[in-house]
């Protein structure tokens, strides 16, 4: 399944909009490859789209992308000055299918892959290099803040919007150091 764009794609691709230009750019779990495609077209110097999906990696090639397929940062060794996540963040439904959660779910709690993303993306970071990722106001946030911390990242909401169940806010992330 390829996650197709939605008001969270578009709440970060205007983000995205404003921070590519001149950037090196990862896009991770780029789905359909909107963030690529904004990234692209607002300057930035190149993009590479990732996703865990072979049939998104094939679709994003199709489309003139470099892709790689990659479980986050697991084939990525270089470094960026942009990398932007839409990441699944929605607490694990059993009514959910499985090819769909693999779209929306961030395990059983929401976070855990933003969790083990945050975990790596310093490594992958340029010296000045920023991150954009999506949160939801369902996904908790207390170890998010915490892993953070852990790593001398600091976030600012740079912008959000309220839907009819919940707040989605892009993160920028940035190192302390």
């Amino acid at each position: 399944m390829i996650y197709q764009p939605a008001e969270d794609s578009y709440l970060l691709a205007k983000e995205v909009k404003k921070y590519s230009k001149g950037r090196k750019v990862l896009d991770v779990g780029a789905g359909s490859g909107i963030l690529s495609k904004t990234a692209l077209e607002s300057g930035a110097k190149s993009t590479i789209a990732l996703d865990i999906s072979p049939e998104a990696v094939s679709f994003l090639k199709s489309q003139g992308l470099s892709a790689v397929q990659s479980d986050l940062f697991s084939n990525i060794k270089e470094k960026f000055d942009l990398i932007v996540f839409n990441p699944p963040y929605l607490p694990k439904d059993k009514r959910e299918d499985k090819a769909s959660q693999l779209a929306t779910t961030g395990g059983k709690k929401g976070d855990e892959i933003i969790l083990k993303f945050l975990k790596n993306v310093k490594s992958h970071l340029n010296k000045d290099g920023v991150t954009l990722i999506l949160v939801s106001s369902l996904t908790p946030k207390k170890r998010i803040c915490s892993i953070l911390k852990k790593q001398e990242l600091s976030y600012s909401i740079v912008s959000s919007s309220k839907l009819f169940m919940e707040k989605l806010e892009v993160w920028k992330i940035s190192s302390n150091i």
